[in-house]
């Protein structure tokens, strides 16, 4: 994964997290890929470092892959692309 902000991904919906903490941002976005079809991608702003655990084992469970990860000024970005 690249961290550059020139090379983040297009996406088609955004949730943002902030604020919240283990567990919210994690049903969150259980929520709102419920919303959103196979191919779309899903761009997720939080500020729980716990995210950076939860994000990557919840596309793994649930076969979205990760395409962007990336730490600015205290705040996480995660591009997910729906399997």
């Amino acid at each position: 994964m690249v961290d550059s902000a020139a090379s983040q991904p297009d996406y088609q919906a955004e949730l943002d997290t902030t604020g919240l903490y283990c567990p919210e941002p994690i049903m969150l976005m259980h929520n709102k890929v419920r919303d959103m079809h196979a191919g779309e991608v899903l761009k997720v702003v939080a500020s729980d470092p716990a995210t950076t655990r939860d994000v990557p084992k919840f596309c793994s469970f649930l076969g979205h892959e990760l395409v962007h990860q990336q730490e600015l000024d205290g705040s996480y970005l995660y591009f997910i692309r729906l399997g």
